[in-house]
């Protein structure tokens, strides 16, 4: 009787998994982009993942780390050959908002991305815990507005995407404090909406697998996502890039 009460509990699992859970194999909707587009990722240590920053050529593999980035552009490239897309990964690990800034001309401006994805956010909120950074969520907003109006300025053809900040409920990282990190959620997705950025909403992402395993499956410290997880942001921003 408990062998088929653990089996029925592995099927039941295993059936949440496949409904919540985003597939390799879900068919491609078309790409609208004109061939030969640059796409660059922007953000902290979830994009940086570990990449070799020696190389900066577009669509080298050790240049575009182990996370959800090189997900990424694995299917972009291994589905849409024909689209000819010129991929750049210029996350740094520890990164804010006005970090990016700093080196925005060289790593953004200069490199004249048609597709901008910029994940920014947890450590704004999560240095202030940490590192006695004196910033606040409107210091974060006032800074991502600026940034974002820079960008439009020097680029204005080009597209945004904006992905949620997130973190990941029974991460080791996290304590009560946290809770007042959804302000700063809150202002990413306004900031979002005013500038007409397409938005990947990867709180709801690992809310929903969290239904399937605990978090030290897919972001064990709460903030830094494991392979697993990284898929899984990988598959949601294909989503909504499909949709642009």
């Amino acid at each position: 009787m408990d062998d088929r009460r653990k089996f029925l509990k592995k099927v039941s699992l295993a059936a949440l998994g496949s409904a919540i859970l985003p597939s390799f194999s879900a068919k491609a909707g078309p790409v609208s982009l004109a061939a030969g587009q640059t796409i660059l990722f922007q953000g902290d240590s979830i994009t940086d993942a570990g990449r070799d920053k020696g190389k900066y050529y577009p669509n080298d593999a050790s240049g575009m780390g182990n996370g959800y980035v090189h997900h990424i552009v694995t299917e972009l490239l291994g589905r849409f050959p024909e689209q000819d897309f010129r991929c750049y990964n210029r996350g740094i690990s520890g990164h804010k908002v006005f970090q990016l800034a700093d080196r925005w001309e060289d790593d953004c401006l200069q490199l004249k991305p048609d597709v901008l994805s910029i994940l920014i956010g947890v450590n704004d909120f999560w240095h202030t815990l940490s590192s006695g950074y004196k910033g606040t969520v409107e210091v974060y907003a006032l800074d991502l507005k600026k940034l974002l109006d820079r960008t439009k300025k020097e680029l204005p053809n080009v597209k945004l995407i904006l992905c949620e900040p997130f973190m990941v409920k029974g991460g080791t990282a996290l304590d009560d404090r946290w809770g007042a990190f959804a302000a700063y959620q809150q202002v990413n997705r306004k900031i979002a909406a005013d500038f007409g950025a397409a938005y990947v909403p990867f709180q709801q992402v690992f809310d929903d697998a969290l239904n399937v395993k605990p978090a030290s499956y897919w972001c064990p410290d709460g903030v830094h996502p494991s392979l697993a997880g990284a898929y899984l942001m990988g598959k949601k921003w294909m989503e909504v890039f499909e949709k642009m």
